[in-house]
């Protein structure tokens, strides 16, 4: 239902910048993340949208009954929207790409949607923003991070081949991964990968893309095939926690 509102919201002037909605193809590859908010992240807490880009996410979590809170470098258009959440939004300031206006343990969960891989192009690195991410999240506060690029990713090396669009400065291991996470200090409980077909491509075909009958069938295909070729997946994701003192 979500996803649907916002591919809706992506055709009015209050979503023009919501890309990656343009169709309900592209939409969902938010599926699994919206899986892993509910499973990890009980409803009714203070969640913070970290880099919170042009919204579409604290839209879900808003929707979803969390006590969201964005911060972001910019300013986005369907933030009116979400005023009767009680949203709240925090503008940083490009000369502290790392620090976070909050005081410790604030929150009792924190999400990076394709925004970890993009620290350090703002002169901050993973590590000191993933201390700061430890640093306001509760002990015991789990923070989710999704679209993290994999460096082995097929769809990545071929427009690096052919079109140098779209692609990543930055793209990571699992391993860096894990050694980021016990750097940090967060215990990593989850991790994996997943998608394989593109998804934002579908905005070039954006009628066929809302059939719902062509929506199950590349859902179908990019699930097995993530499975049958997990290594060459786009991106991962993973799960880490906050540890009690």
């Amino acid at each position: 239902m979500i996803l649907q509102e916002l591919v809706k919201l992506s055709q009015k002037k209050v979503g023009r910048e919501l890309t990656q909605f343009k169709s309900l193809v592209g939409a969902n590859q938010y599926r699994k993340l919206y899986d892993l908010m509910s499973r990890w992240m009980p409803a009714k807490s203070r969640v913070l949208d970290w880099g919170s880009g042009n919204g579409h996410f604290s839209y879900f979590l808003c929707l979803a009954g969390y006590k969201t809170v964005g911060f972001s470098m910019e300013d986005f258009l369907l933030r009116p929207k979400l005023r009767k959440f009680g949203y709240k939004f925090y503008k940083g300031k490009i000369s502290e790409p790392t620090k976070l206006p909050f005081k410790d343990n604030s929150f009792e969960g924190a999400s990076s949607v394709g925004v970890l891989e993009h620290v350090r192009e703002f002169g901050g690195n993973e590590l000191k923003s993933l201390k700061e991410i430890r640093r306001i999240l509760v002990p015991g506060g789990v923070f989710v991070c999704f679209h993290l690029p994999n460096y082995y990713s097929l769809t990545e090396t071929l427009a690096r081949a052919f079109t140098k669009k779209f692609i990543h400065e930055y793209r990571f291991k699992e391993n860096d991964v894990r050694k980021l996470c016990k750097a940090s200090g967060l215990e990593l409980l989850e991790i994996g990968r997943y998608g394989i077909l593109p998804r934002n491509s579908w905005v070039k075909f954006t009628v066929l893309g809302n059939f719902k009958i062509v929506v199950l069938i590349w859902n179908l295909m990019d699930e097995i095939l993530s499975k049958l070729f997990s290594p060459i997946c786009q991106n991962y994701y993973f799960v880490a926690r906050k540890t009690k003192l």
